[in-house]
């Protein structure tokens, strides 16, 4: 697990930062889940809140199957502010995911340096975590439900991100 100065540290060494970062997932099968896909999306780190969010315990480590073990994790003592010194100092992009956005995850540039911010299960990214993304994107939905679990969604993210990044 890296503090918040290690993240920043281990990002200068790394050419097109691809980061996930949690707004306060607090179900550890979510979070594992998430994880998962992280890693098997290439992700370079992942970046967690220290408070209200799952920490890494057994049931993350069994869903995330080996995953927790071998993703750069940094828990970061205020998101808000984290997220900040990523666009300003690292120069990432920030996207983040709303059910309320017009635009599309489709319709957005994941190439380059860029962190996909997903919030948490019921209630989303934060207002203040959404004001600090450049751009908020939605999941296109055809069926009646008008949600997806996060760990859903965060697979359907990261897998467009990579599908961009690899083109």
């Amino acid at each position: 697990m890296l503090g918040e100065d290690e993240l920043f540290e281990q990002l200068a060494s790394v050419e097109d930062p691809f980061l996930l970062i949690l707004d306060q997932v607090q179900d550890p099968r979510n979070y594992g889940a998430c994880l998962r896909s992280a890693d098997a999306a290439g992700v370079d780190f992942v970046v967690v809140p220290g408070d209200r969010a799952a920490s890494v315990t057994e049931v993350v480590r069994k869903v995330a199957s080996g995953a927790a073990e071998s993703l750069r994790i940094a828990r970061v003592g205020n998101l808000s502010n984290c997220l900040l010194r990523l666009k300003e100092e690292a120069l990432i992009r920030l996207v983040g995911t709303s059910d309320r956005s017009e635009k599309t995850l489709f319709q957005v540039d994941f190439k380059g340096s860029v962190g996909l911010v997903m919030g948490a299960e019921g209630s989303g990214i934060r207002r203040l975590t959404a004001d600090r993304c450049d751009e908020l994107v939605s999941i296109p939905m055809s069926g009646s439900v008008d949600c997806l679990n996060v760990s859903v969604a965060a697979g359907v993210c990261l897998f467009e991100a990579v599908r961009q990044r690899t083109a």
